[in-house]
């Protein structure tokens, strides 16, 4: 029989934690398997810590959004958004389904290329588009939203140089009740600016208008929100329409619905809070149906959505490197991922679940990360299974934004992996190791 590590005893007040209506719950199940994957063998073969993505789970998300705003709207869309996680395996999956290809910057756009999606189905967003992917986008005949005026003039500019006509659309900022505003991107609605934009690119000879576009914001708990953009996107197509004889052929509405991550400093748990999509759903399309526009011109219907598609179809595995008391007495916890793999953390208070059975006894803890900064805290404050070195946890929801944001910092960035829709595992990104990490590094002649 295994002797128990010896804990010296301490005095702790009882404390559950803050109380909300439904009382206090705990989430501390095992997690030990990924779809039938054990996470034992998981972790034995690809190294710890471990980012794990589950194929079936990305398309059962990407199938469901579809099902759900095509049951509503005849003229669907979905981009898939780059930025919030650009694995090309990632990438390939959601354009398998039908998705369209939504980048912010060069790098992605060639990403996409690269990818296999046609330039007519890419759509190029972002404030920082050089003279050279706008010649390159307009080439490949895929839709710009342009950002702002320098952007306009570039673009007429540039399509009387080479002799193109550019597909092009605006993006739209606005008042929607969400505070603070986003209007550090595109053209303001309320003042004028964005039917000055319209305007501009149907008097040019070189540009044609096809869509407008808007991004309100990032994980948005409102879909009422929704409504009011709908509606100003489609006041600017009928005024177009009205003013100019032009139908745009598409309304772009974006990305922001969220996951069921729960925010930090929330009061009650994201899966308890956040609209469905269903709820966004029936916000956009009732008032662009109920607009007024004829059957044959109703406008596609785009939506870039990024996070709720791909956040719960990832987690992190981890261990547990040691523990220790503090000086005020809490329990801590360092594991083998911080800040540096784990981004969101910043965001979000993830659900951690052990990834094998322990003892009944829990204790509220902070857990760290490895790094030697006082800042890489994992959770603040998290009631857990007395976890001991050796241990591995299960961290849920990490698939937005983590594998495009984390940064090479003190430890090396782990392994990626797919298991597949037969549960078969594939590395879809490798550990780095030392000679990548130095591989663009040049050394002086002096200094050999």
């Amino acid at each position: 029989m295994e002797k128990k590590r010896y804990e010296r005893p301490y005095i702790i007040k009882m404390n559950t934690g803050l109380m909300n209506k439904f009382g206090t719950r705990s989430d501390n199940e095992p997690v030990t398997h990924i779809e039938s994957v054990p996470v034992k063998s998981l972790i034995s073969d690809y190294g710890s810590p471990l980012f794990v993505i589950s194929e079936k789970q990305i398309r059962r998300n990407y199938q469901n959004a579809t099902r759900i705003f095509k049951m509503r709207y005849p003229k669907i869309q979905f981009a898939w958004s780059y930025k919030t996680n650009y694995m090309n395996a990632v990438c390939r999956i959601f354009h398998q389904e039908g998705s369209w290809g939504e980048v912010v910057s060069g790098f992605e756009y060639d990403k996409a290329l690269g990818n296999g999606v046609p330039g007519n189905k890419i759509i190029f967003n972002g404030p920082n588009k050089s003279d050279e992917d706008l010649i390159k986008a307009s080439k490949n005949d895929s839709l710009i939203h342009i950002d702002h005026y320098d952007e306009l003039y570039s673009l007429i500019r540039l399509s009387e140089e080479i002799n193109l006509k550019p597909r092009v659309a605006i993006r739209v900022n606005m008042d929607t009740g969400i505070y603070p505003k986003w209007d550090r991107f595109g053209f303001n609605f309320e003042n004028g600016q964005a039917w000055n934009a319209l305007t501009r690119i149907i008097n040019s000879d070189n540009l044609e208008l096809v869509g407008i576009h808007c991004h309100i914001g990032t994980f948005m708990l409102s879909a009422d929100a929704y409504a009011i953009a709908a509606r100003n996107l489609c006041e600017l197509a009928w005024s177009v329409k009205e003013r100019f004889g032009k139908m745009v052929q598409y309304i772009d509405l974006g990305g922001g619905f969220p996951s069921s991550n729960t925010l930090k400093g929330a009061y009650l748990p994201g899966s308890d809070t956040i609209p469905s999509i269903d709820q966004f759903a029936d916000s956009i399309t009732d008032v662009i149906l109920g607009y007024g526009f004829k059957q044959d011109e109703l406008p596609l219907l785009i939506l870039e959505t990024g996070r709720a598609l791909i956040d719960d179809a990832a987690f992190l595995l981890g261990t547990v490197l040691a523990t220790k008391r503090l000086s005020d007495g809490r329990r801590a916890t360092i594991m083998d991922f911080g800040l540096n793999s784990l981004f969101t953390s910043l965001w979000y208070d993830h659900k951690i679940s052990p990834a094998q059975k322990l003892g009944n006894q829990t204790e509220e803890m902070v857990m760290f990360g490895p790094l030697c900064m006082n800042i890489d805290v994992v959770r603040e404050s998290i009631t857990m299974p007395m976890l001991q070195k050796g241990d591995q946890v299960v961290v849920h929801k990490v698939g937005a934004y983590n594998m495009t944001q984390w940064m090479q910092f003190i430890t090396l960035r782990p392994n990626i992996v797919l298991i597949d829709n037969d549960n078969k595992t594939h590395i879809i990104r490798k550990a780095e190791n030392l000679l990548y990490i130095q591989e663009l590094e040049e050394v002086p002649e002096h200094l050999k």
